[in-house]
């Protein structure tokens, strides 16, 4: 199979998957809702997909910019928010660009935020792609880095998505170690979707989310969020780690 056939397969299976999550509007506001303290100023996305956290940031009045390393992604995101005054356009944008400084320099240390979730698991350097999460930060600006949890987890949902790996709170300091970032804050989210994430795509061995096991999810999520507070977001499906710029 060439590099080429493998990208567009994934690209449809990630199509697929981005189309069940947008349906998901309960589970979508949770995920907007626990990174929306950490976002301030000028926001930039990456790997903004179709918008499906995205609209919440626009709705919210957020000066936003939206990326995605495929071109059919910039052309959806600027088709729905073109119209919003806050919405400050869109670009493909890859973080491991090998001329990153100099075919992003409008971006260089331009942002107050740039966040990506569920995005470096698909990046094969992703030290490199936080090192250049760091360039488009102005100072004192946050990153927020979400990534699927536990690489015991890896499974066919992973191989069908393009994941490389998946991470834990320790592996995920290690990247951002890399980079001059003060590490803010670190947690896991979601802790009862590592259940639905092992029997559909470990055991079923399932290459996309179900779409009625996602729209089932989506109805307990007031629930769901109740349970990660209990357990204090000890583990979850997801980690999040948010980083400053101070260097």
């Amino acid at each position: 199979m060439t590099e080429k056939i493998k990208f567009e397969e994934e690209d449809v299976f990630g199509a697929m998957t981005l189309d069940v999550i947008s349906k998901a509007n309960k589970f979508n506001q949770w995920m907007y809702q626990t990174i929306k303290p950490f976002c301030k100023g000028n926001i930039l996305e990456i790997g903004s997909g179709i918008g499906n956290i995205s609209n919440f940031f626009i709705h919210d009045n957020f000066n936003i910019f939206l990326s995605d390393i495929r071109a059919n992604y910039c052309l959806e995101l600027e088709r729905k928010f073109h119209t919003f005054e806050n919405f400050s356009g869109t670009e493909m944008i890859n973080l491991t660009d090998p001329d990153f400084e100099k075919n992003y320099a409008k971006h260089l240390q331009k942002y107050d935020t740039v966040f990506a979730l569920n995005v470096v698991e698909h990046i094969h350097n992703d030290e490199l792609a936080i090192q250049n999460c760091h360039k488009l930060l102005a100072q004192n600006g946050h990153v927020i880095i979400l990534v699927p949890s536990y690489q015991s987890l890896f499974n066919q949902f992973d191989k069908e998505l393009g994941h490389y790996r998946r991470y834990n709170k320790t592996s995920l300091t290690n990247v951002f170690s890399k980079s001059s970032f003060e590490i803010m804050h670190k947690q896991y989210f979601n802790f009862i979707g590592i259940f639905g994430w092992y029997i559909s795509g470990k055991i079923l061995k399932n290459k996309t989310i179900p779409k009625e096991q996602m729209k089932l999810y989506n109805t307990l999520v007031p629930i769901i969020k109740i349970i990660d507070k209990s357990i204090f977001n000890l583990m979850g499906l997801s980690t999040i780690i948010v980083g400053k710029k101070t260097l």
